[in-house]
């Protein structure tokens, strides 16, 4: 038998869910996986539809574990079938039968007591007890009245003297108003004190690290501009731009940290670090883009026009990608080839200064395969 009524109630839960997806989204479609807010709405809607409550421990008891081993009350069961559709617990068994299964009466009984239990939590009345009265007792107190002396006149009457005593309440309930009014007003103190914490924890609890970055070549600041990338789970990147030679500071409050530093002179690098035991100042040291390097280097370089002509040959790869980026109102990107943009970059030119490396890859015998670069020169007069 309380296999059969585990076995309800797991169809009972089915369909609690069902009703709830109706005109519910929560975050997943199996109850057993509802948490937080879900819960929340799920108690709201059961209040409004059945007019009765599970609590949180309730609901983490009997619907977070599928199958369960045992059931809830009665009345629980009367508000989750109600809510599902039905009369009550006895109702809805009686819809779901299983073979050979019958019901007796005695169920639908505690079916509705449960229900008027459920009613009447809240008002419990006692009856005194009734005591039973003895006839002789009454004929013999009846008798010694009787025999009393009634003669009145012969008889000292006492009066007894009833003395009412009233006090003023004003004392007290001056007291009480106080009492009430420093309460409330502890309470909202409380309270400010709480949304104040609340809305500033992050920079209240943050803690604040500081990152230089050096060159490793040189064992210098880097004298280039840097970008910083902020990874966090399930989030967008956070991209900062560091100026040369400048520092990168980072409050949070976060125990773990994931930052991307690429710069277009620098091999970019993926920095982790635990947070917990990580010191507030660190240096970060970056390994130079050589081939990045040299072209820009190249570029500018004081030899002869020959001389540079056969050194970029050497390193740029006949089939290399080479893209100039254009970054104005009429954006957009222009490919070339390796000869073209070694004439380009070796003739001289004013144009040459603004010259910026944005880009590059090399392939596994170390020639130069990609190149993106952009002058800005050549955006000003576009």
């Amino acid at each position: 038998m309380a296999n059969l009524e585990i076995l309800h109630f797991e169809q009972l839960k089915s369909e609690v869910q069902a009703q709830y997806l109706k005109n519910n989204n929560p975050s997943n479609d199996q109850i057993s996986k509802w948490k937080g807010i879900d819960i929340i709405y799920f108690q709201e809607d059961l209040r409004k539809l059945a007019k009765g409550n599970i609590s949180e421990k309730s609901f983490y008891t009997y619907f977070k574990t599928s199958p369960v081993t045992k059931i809830p009350r009665i009345d629980m069961l009367n508000i989750l079938s109600i809510y599902a559709g039905y009369a009550s617990w006895y109702d809805f068994k009686k819809c779901h039968l299983f073979e050979n299964e019958i019901l007796s009466e005695n169920e639908e009984e505690a079916s509705e007591t449960g229900q008027s239990e459920q009613k009447n939590d809240d008002i419990t009345t006692i009856s005194p007890p009734i005591e039973k009265i003895d006839q002789n007792e009454v004929y013999q107190t009846q008798k010694t009245v009787d025999l009393q002396n009634n003669n009145n006149v012969n008889q000292d009457v006492k009066e007894n003297e009833v003395v009412f005593d009233t006090y003023d309440t004003s004392e007290q309930n001056t007291f009480f108003s106080f009492v009430k009014k420093h309460v409330w007003i502890g309470i909202s103190s409380v309270l400010v004190v709480i949304v104040g914490l609340l809305g500033f924890s992050d920079q209240i609890f943050a803690k604040e690290f500081t990152y230089s970055f050096i060159d490793e070549d040189r064992n210098s600041r880097i004298n280039a501009d840097l970008d910083v990338r902020i990874l966090k789970e399930n989030e967008s990147p956070i991209i900062f731009t560091i100026k040369p030679n400048a520092q990168f500071k980072y409050p949070t409050k976060s125990k773990k940290l994931v930052m991307v530093v690429s710069s277009p002179y620098y091999k970019t690098d993926t920095i982790r670090r635990n947070l917990e035991t990580a010191p507030l100042n660190e240096n970060i040291v970056l390994k130079p883009n050589d081939n990045a390097i040299m072209l820009y280097y190249y570029s500018k370089s004081p030899k002869t026009l020959k001389d540079k002509r056969a050194s970029l040959n050497y390193l740029i790869s006949d089939q290399a990608l080479i893209y100039q980026v254009f970054d104005n109102e009429f954006y957009g990107v222009e490919t070339m080839d390796k000869s073209r943009y070694i004439t380009l970059v070796t003739l001289p030119s004013t144009s040459l200064e603004n010259l910026e490396v944005i880009d590059t890859k090399i392939d596994k015998n170390g020639k130069i395969v990609m190149i993106k670069f952009k002058i800005a020169s050549d955006e000003k007069k576009k």
